[in-house]
C-alpha cells in the first residue's frame, strides 16, 4: 500500500523531468475547461470544479498507487453531485465528499481494492451510458442558449422545461457549440499528444469576445473566477446530518474507487506497469478529503486524462503533480470561456462515456446481462443512482450465483 511515487523516485533523471513537465502541462491544457465544465454542470461554480483540480489532483498523483494516474473531477460524479447539491446545499456536498474520503482511507486499508472485479460489467456499462444521457441532457440548455430560470434535477421534468423554453433559441449559441465539438474531433485526430481541447475552447470563446456574439461566458454568467482556492475549513458536522448523507457519500465513495481503479488498469496497460490497488484507493480517499476541506467537489481517476498524460509522455506521478500546478497558475485565464463551447465540450464527453462502438456487443450478451444494463440504464436516468447501482449490483450477484458454473466475467474498462 505504499504510493508509487516512493518506487518512481529513486533514480529519477533530467529527461523524465523534462518527460513529466510536458506531459504535466499539456494535462493541465485539457483538465483546466474540463474541470469547470464538470463544476457548472454539477450545479457548483466553477472555481470548486478547479479546486478539486488542483488539491484532489495533486493528492491523487502523490500518494496514489499509479505512476501515470491524473485524478480531478469526472462526468461520473454529475448526476450525484446536482442530486446532493439541490437536496442538502454546497455544505452538505462537503460533507458527504469528506465522509466519501473517509470510506474509501478505510477501504484501501482493508485491501478492499481488488473488489471491484466482482461488480457486474453490466451494471458499470448501464449507469455510465445513463449518466452520459444525463450529461448530455443538462447541456441542452447552454448549447442551444436557451433562456430558463432553473433546470429541474429530475429528467423528465428537465425534459419539459427544455420544451417550454424552445423559443429562447439562440443559433449562435448552436454555431459555437457545434464548431467546438468539431474542432476538438479534428484537433485530437490531427495531434492526439497535443491539448487540441483547449484550443477549440479557446478559439471558439475568442470568437465570442471578437465578434461581441450574444453568448453567456463564465465571466457574465459567474463573475470573476478567485485568484487561489479556498483556505481549508472544516465543515459543520452532525450526527442526523451525516447518517443523512450517508447515501450520498457511499455512492460517491463507490463511484471513485470503481473509475480510479479501472483507469489504473487502462494506464497499466498502456505503460506495461503494475499499480498497486490498494494504494490508489487510499490516495483517492485522502484527495476527496482534501478537495472537500478546500470547498472542491468529489475527485477520482480520470481515463481521459490519465490517457492524455500517457501519451504526452508522462511517466511519473510528478506528471500529475505538476498539471495540479499549471491549474493553479492559469485559472485566472478561465473566466472568458463562453458557456456553449464548454457545453459543446459535455456532449462529446457525454458521447464517448456511452461508448456507442460497444453497443452492438451489448445487444450480443446473454439475455440476462442485457435486462441488467438496461435495467441499470433506465434506473439511473429516472430514479437516481443510488437506486441504480443497489439494485444493478444486487442482481448481477444474484445472477452470478445462480451461474455458478460459469466463469467469472473479465472486466474490460472503459475506453473513454
Amino acid at each position: 500500500m505504499t504510493p508509487k511515487i516512493f518506487s518512481t523516485m529513486p533514480g529519477y533523471t533530467g529527461a523524465l523531468l523534462r518527460a513529466d513537465l510536458f506531459a504535466g502541462i499539456s494535462v493541465a491544457m485539457v483538465a483546466l475547461p474540463l474541470s469547470i465544465a464538470i463544476a457548472i454542470a454539477s450545479g457548483a461554480d466553477p472555481a470548486s470544479g478547479l479546486t478539486t483540480a488542483i488539491i484532489a489532483g495533486f493528492l491523487i498523483s502523490a500518494l496514489g498507487g499509479s505512476r501515470v494516474q491524473i485524478g480531478g473531477p469526472t462526468g461520473a460524479f454529475i448526476v450525484v453531485v446536482y442530486g446532493v447539491i439541490s437536496e442538502h446545499g454546497q455544505d452538505g456536498l462537503i460533507i458527504a465528499t469528506l465522509m466519501a474520503g473517509v470510506i474509501l482511507v478505510v477501504a484501501g486499508r482493508l485491501r478492499a481494492g481488488s473488489l471491484v472485479r466482482h461488480i457486474p460489467e453490466a451494471v458499470i456499462n448501464g449507469f455510465t451510458i445513463g449518466i452520459a444521457i444525463i450529461i448530455a441532457t443538462s447541456q441542452i440548455k447552454d448549447f442551444l442558449g436557451l433562456s430558463t430560470e432553473s433546470l429541474p434535477a429530475e429528467f423528465l421534468e428537465k425534459i419539459e422545461a427544455l420544451w417550454h423554453a424552445r423559443d429562447t433559441f439562440n443559433p449562435q449559441a448552436l454555431v459555437i457549440g457545434l464548431a467546438t465539438m468539431v474542432l476538438i474531433v479534428v484537433l485530437r485526430r490531427a495531434a492526439p499528444r497535443y491539448p487540441g481541447l483547449i484550443v477549440a475552447v479557446g478559439l471558439t470563446s475568442a470568437a465570442v469576445a471578437l465578434w461581441h456574439l450574444p453568448i453567456d461566458t463564465l465571466l457574465s454568467r459567474f463573475g470573476p473566477l478567485p485568484n487561489t482556492p479556498n483556505l481549508p475549513s472544516i465543515p459543520h458536522l452532525s450526527l442526523e446530518r451525516m447518517i443523512d448523507l450517508l447515501p450520498s457519500a457511499l455512492i460517491i465513495a463507490f463511484l471513485a474507487g470503481v473509475e480510479s481503479l479501472l483507469s489504473a488498469a487502462v494506464a497499466d496497460r498502456m505503460i506495461g506497469d503494475t499499480s498497486q490497488p490498494n494504494a490508489e484507493v487510499i490516495g483517492n480517499g485522502v484527495a476527496n478529503i482534501g478537495s472537500a476541506l478546500f470547498g472542491g467537489l468529489p475527485a477520482t481517476g480520470a481515463i481521459a486524462r490519465t490517457a492524455t498524460n500517457v501519451r504526452a509522455g508522462g511517466r511519473t506521478p510528478v506528471a500529475g503533480m505538476i498539471h495540479a500546478l499549471v491549474i493553479l497558475l492559469v485559472m485566472l485565464l478561465a473566466g472568458y470561456f463562453a458557456m456553449p463551447a464548454l457545453a459543446g465540450l459535455l456532449m462529446l464527453i457525454a458521447w464517448n462515456m456511452s461508448e456507442p462502438h460497444k453497443w452492438r456487443g451489448y445487444m450480443a450478451d446473454r439475455p440476462s446481462d442485457r435486462v441488467l444494463l438496461l435495467l441499470t440504464l433506465v434506473l439511473t436516468v429516472l430514479a437516481d443512482l443510488t437506486v441504480a447501482i443497489g439494485v444493478g449490483v444486487a442482481l448481477g450477484l444474484a445472477l452470478r450465483l445462480r451461474r455458478r458454473d460459469a466463469p467469472p466475467a473479465e472486466w474490460h474498462p472503459p475506453e473513454h
